[in-house]
């Protein structure tokens, strides 16, 4: 009786126990459900959010919106985009999916307007095809009125664009975009290629547990990581200067029938690029139509060629530095010289006789640039050569950028540096001539050319970019004193094109021929004209450089980048509000 109790009050205590044990485990899977439950309506709300919204959604939480290329116009303190985006539509068709193909083609052929034949064959060619790729980057408008067709079998997908919306603006400062491998947009010369990763910024993910067939697990592990926006980069070009500056160089180019042309304005002070632009340009929004790609390619700052004459400004501040010459400096001018087994003439054939440096420059006199050369020898005039930036890239913020080829100044012989002194025989961009001609305009200060003012991330974070001095490649007395020579040079026949009533104006003009591209000499009816100055003279605000190549209704740059400059001083000088000074 005793062991029969007991053995009932054992099988008790254990029932209780096993009770008490699914019990709490009951209670500690609910808990552990609840605590999960709570994390998929709170913490990971978010990430449910994202799966269960359409495409467009969730591209946008995935998917980095481009940044944009700004440029500000002063006159109403506004930002404007030289780059943006827009929606884009790809149209996509699902062959296997139609009833009749031939029937879809022929109504969606009318609305896109494209041969309906072509879209027959497309969509009849498989029929079991899933999918048919009919036509990307479509107008919202379009996509509305295929919509309201309601074509069986037929699809959208919504994407983002590049948009540019001010035309000739200068396409190869912005550059232009494609799409890469993975459908994201990669940019491509000018910023849009120099600053792709800033302008791209980064995509996000999202990470969730699956099962054996691929199935998300409601209440397993997820994580997002939504995409960080890219930047906005705010150039340093004016709006108002920009459009001037590419009308007149268009202009100029018509006018002198030349193969191209090129100019840019640059602060004096900060070396901040006012304006860049060269023609024939490129509508960026509109490249199906271009033939030559090397057209995408910046003059400004990849097209290196002998710049003639208006090196001789060079050669001449260093001679002034070195104080081997100064502007009263005599020499006597025979209209030629023999060096090396070749002769060396000047440009009109003529001994002038006894000359100055500051007639040297007035007329343009090759013998008294190389003069000037002997003076320095030909180490120390290599050496200002690279110190004033040739051989080397300027630091713009503008990819690809050639160095130029200064290379034949290292070689022996006495006929490199007498030929480079003057502008031949060596090869400069651009953008190098008019940074070293800033260094003479600020007082021997070089600076750093820039065209990028800010960087705007996504945050809002700021990025100011600060002007930056690389050296002072002459003295403020030297600079000085070939400022004086260079406002003679456009008191003067050859620069006279080039002056501004009121103003003193500091430049000169540079002609040279072009040099043979796979033989030795130069082509006879061929030429590069140049003029590189800036104004006020006596504070300068700006230099500008203006270039031609091969103009057809004349051969000299006194007759056709003098001119252009001029134009546009008097405009730059109104603009600025810069009172007259003389």
């Amino acid at each position: 009786m005793r062991q029969r109790f007991l053995r009932e009050r054992s099988t008790s205590v254990n029932t209780e126990r096993r009770f008490l044990f699914l019990l709490v485990l009951t209670l500690i899977i609910g808990f552990v459900f609840v605590l999960r439950l709570a994390k998929f309506q709170i913490l990971d709300k978010e990430v449910f959010q994202v799966l269960a919204s359409d495409q467009y959604d969730l591209e946008a939480k995935l998917l980095p919106t481009r940044g944009r290329i700004l440029i500000k116009d002063p006159m109403d303190g506004k930002l404007y985009p030289l780059a943006g985006n827009r929606d884009a539509w790809h149209i996509y068709a699902e062959p296997k999916n139609m009833s009749d193909p031939v029937v879809v083609a022929h109504e969606l052929a009318g609305l896109l307007g494209i041969p309906d034949v072509d879209l027959v064959a497309k969509l009849t060619k498989d029929p079991d095809d899933p999918y048919e790729p009919i036509m990307r980057d479509v107008e919202t408008r379009v996509v509305d009125a295929v919509r309201e067709k309601n074509l069986e079998g037929v699809g959208f997908a919504r994407s983002i664009a590049r948009l540019y919306p001010e035309k000739n603006m200068g396409g190869h400062v912005i550059g232009l975009v494609t799409e890469n491998d993975q459908g994201m947009m990669q940019g491509r010369y000018g910023i849009e290629y120099t600053y792709d990763e800033i302008l791209r910024g980064e995509q996000g993910s999202l990470a969730a547990e699956t099962d054996a067939a691929g199935r998300r697990i409601v209440l397993g592990q997820s994580k997002l990581i939504e995409a960080t926006d890219g930047a906005d980069i705010v150039l340093t070009l004016d709006r108002s200067v920009q459009f001037q500056v590419c009308e007149r160089i268009k202009n100029g180019v018509q006018r002198y029938q030349a193969d191209g042309g090129t100019m840019i304005v640059m602060d004096t002070d900060t070396g901040a690029i006012l304006a860049m632009c060269s023609y024939p340009d490129f509508d960026p929004a509109n490249l199906k139509d271009i033939e030559d790609v090397a057209v995408f390619n910046n003059p400004a700052t990849f097209v290196s060629y002998e710049p003639g004459s208006v090196f001789k400004a060079i050669t001449m501040a260093a001679g002034l530095n070195e104080d081997k010459v100064n502007p009263n400096t005599q020499y006597e001018d025979t209209g030629s010289l023999e060096i090396d087994d070749f002769t060396i003439k000047n440009s009109d054939g003529k001994a002038h006789g006894i000359k100055t440096m500051t007639e040297v420059l007035e007329e343009s006199l090759n013998t008294g640039s190389i003069f000037v050369q002997r003076q320095l020898g030909r180490t120390l005039f290599r050496e200002y050569v690279h110190a004033f930036g040739f051989g080397e890239s300027s630091g713009i913020e503008l990819r690809p950028e050639s160095e130029g080829d200064v290379s034949s100044l290292d070689k022996k012989g006495e006929i490199f540096a007498a030929t480079g002194s003057y502008g031949q025989g060596i090869t400069v961009t651009p953008i190098q001539l008019i940074k070293a001609f800033g260094a003479l305009a600020n007082y021997g200060k070089m600076m750093r050319p820039h065209i990028v003012a800010e960087i705007v991330h996504s945050d809002g974070t700021r990025e100011v970019k600060e002007p930056i001095m690389e050296n002072e490649v002459i003295t403020q007395r030297s600079a000085q004193l070939i400022t004086r020579m260079l406002t003679s040079v456009v008191e003067g026949v050859h620069g006279a094109e080039a002056q501004v009533p009121g103003y003193w104006v500091a430049g000169k003009t540079g002609t040279a021929q072009v040099a043979k591209e796979r033989s030795r000499g130069y082509y006879e009816d061929r030429f590069n004209t140049t003029f590189v100055g800036y104004a006020p003279a006596d504070e300068p605000e700006f230099v500008m450089l203006v270039k031609f190549e091969n103009p057809k209704t004349s051969r000299w740059a006194a007759s056709t980048a003098a001119p252009v400059f001029g134009d546009m001083a008097k405009y730059l000088l109104n603009y600025l509000n810069i009172k007259p000074t003389r």
